[in-house]
């Protein structure tokens, strides 16, 4: 998200029209991310008693006029106050949610390699998690190959899916190299 300036008002007088115009419309838009965030989300951004209120009653207006006024009066409360925080919070809420993505796609690529590959894979996979649950991952795999085989669903691979998730949750799995994907 682009950076706005620290203190709104302080430093309304030195910047040019145009660079205010931009800040509004850029805390305008954060009113917008703040008020179409999920509420759980949106308690753990640190925002004051009042602009919290403000956005609790932004999501039950219905009539559109009413909401765009409520919209220009949730930005109008984060120009009076300093947005770096909350612009903060909702960048580490961002970063671990890629994180999270980049466990999954990490375990999902192991669990489709170690199906594919089997034995050269788990081996692989055991020198740099050498305490594995060496007979759990070759149980999965076996199970899932016959439930492929068999066009059953695959529970076996959600389980093997699971047990990788959890190892890298501990640990981050290593990243598959080209040639052993």
């Amino acid at each position: 998200m682009p950076e706005i300036k620290e203190n709104f008002a302080e430093t309304n007088e030195a910047l040019s029209k145009s660079q205010r115009r931009r800040d509004a419309l850029e805390l305008k838009s954060l009113a917008r991310d703040l008020i179409a965030m999920s509420h759980s989300r949106l308690a753990r951004m640190p925002l004051e008693q009042d602009l919290r209120a403000a956005i609790d009653e932004a999501r039950h207006i219905r009539s559109n006029a009413a909401r765009k006024r409520q919209l220009q009066y949730v930005a109008k409360l984060l120009r009076r106050s300093d947005a770096t925080p909350i612009i903060e919070a909702i960048e580490a809420l961002e970063l671990d949610t890629r994180q999270l993505k980049a466990r999954q796609h990490r375990a999902e690529a192991w669990r489709d390699r170690l199906i594919r590959d089997g034995d050269p894979a788990v081996s692989e996979l055991l020198l740099h998690r050498p305490g594995a649950d060496t007979q759990a991952i070759r149980q999965c795999i076996r199970k899932a190959r016959s439930e492929a085989a068999r066009d059953k669903p695959p529970a076996a691979a959600r389980v093997l899916f699971r047990l990788l998730r959890d190892m890298d949750e501990n640990q981050p799995l290593p990243p598959l190299t080209p040639h052993s994907s």
